[in-house]
């Protein structure tokens, strides 16, 4: 018998969480709530419905309450796990057609609000910023989503096994999609719908959201993508460097003097070009060796 939970962050969310649990009930067997250090009846209302608490004394940010959703479904040994917002933007009778590709033997099921025609009624403001996101995960995760932020996602036995959330911040949605592409575990979009006529459904201002997320997915890309971030600027700067000493070589050939200025600068990308090249492959060598590992 396949056991489902449903976990959900919650942050201050009294006034939304009792109807989401609510909600969730019908369609899991067990409803997990991480509190990240509410301040308000969010954990009391959760225990007396029966919910699963997990609780964080003091806040500690999104990734650090997705990190305890993972870490409790794998205590729990839960074979499905859904996660849903706390703040009533989703729709918990979406639940069983986000659950539907694991049925499949898909692992993770990522809920998009752009596919199928739909995000009509997303706001202009926060499309900007999802997509230059959206660009940037698909990059360096090396993966296809139409909506990297969005937080209505379901993952099987497998997926709740291998990924692995470092980060605290809101850049933890995706760092996930990071962990999926490096897991080379299969992946699915589903239709989801999201309400933006609710008040105060976000603790953190979209655009230093967006800004910090966009942050650290670049930092990502250092040890992810080595070969781009690395070996492809060393080797463009080595090359210039060669173009610029053969053009040299030329003029000191037919009686010209060398300049000191362009000389060194020529022996500075010839070198550090070198180096960053050589530093992209060894990363992307003992990058490859730990994800093998991690496999074993």
């Amino acid at each position: 018998m396949t056991f489902t939970i449903a976990a959900m962050p919650a942050y201050n969310e009294a006034n939304t969480i009792g109807e989401v649990i609510h909600g969730c009930q019908k369609y899991v067997d067990k409803v997990v709530v991480v509190d990240d250090g509410s301040v308000d009846d969010t954990i009391k209302i959760a225990e007396s419905l029966g919910a699963y608490v997990v609780r964080h004394p003091q806040n500690e940010g999104y990734g650090a309450s997705l990190r305890d959703c993972f870490k409790t479904a794998l205590k729990l040994d839960a074979d499905m796990m859904v996660i849903i917002d706390s703040d009533g933007q989703h729709d918990p009778d979406e639940i069983t057609h986000v659950l539907e590709p694991l049925d499949r033997g898909i692992n993770v099921a990522i809920g998009s609000r752009f596919i199928n025609g739909n995000g009509d009624d997303v706001p202009a403001y926060r499309k900007v910023g999802m997509k230059v996101l959206d660009v940037a995960t698909n990059f360096v995760g090396g993966i296809n989503v139409s909506d990297t932020q969005c937080g209505f996602r379901a993952y099987d036995k497998e997926a709740i096994k291998n990924i692995d959330i470092k980060g605290d911040d809101m850049s933890a949605g995706s760092e996930i999609l990071l962990e999926v592409g490096n897991n080379k575990l299969s992946y699915e979009e589903v239709e989801v719908h999201c309400r933006y006529d609710i008040d105060d459904t976000s603790t953190q201002n979209p655009v230093r959201h967006g800004t910090m997320a966009l942050v650290q997915i670049l930092k990502d890309m250092e040890f992810r993508r080595p070969l781009y971030y690395f070996t492809a600027p060393g080797l463009l700067m080595g090359l210039v460097g060669v173009f610029l000493g053969l053009s040299f070589l030329q003029d000191f050939y037919h009686g010209d003097s060398l300049s000191f200025g362009p000389t060194l600068l020529m022996i500075l990308l010839t070198l550090v070009g070198t180096f960053m090249a050589f530093t992209g492959i060894i990363l992307h060598a003992m990058s490859k060796l730990i994800r093998e590992t991690k496999r074993l």
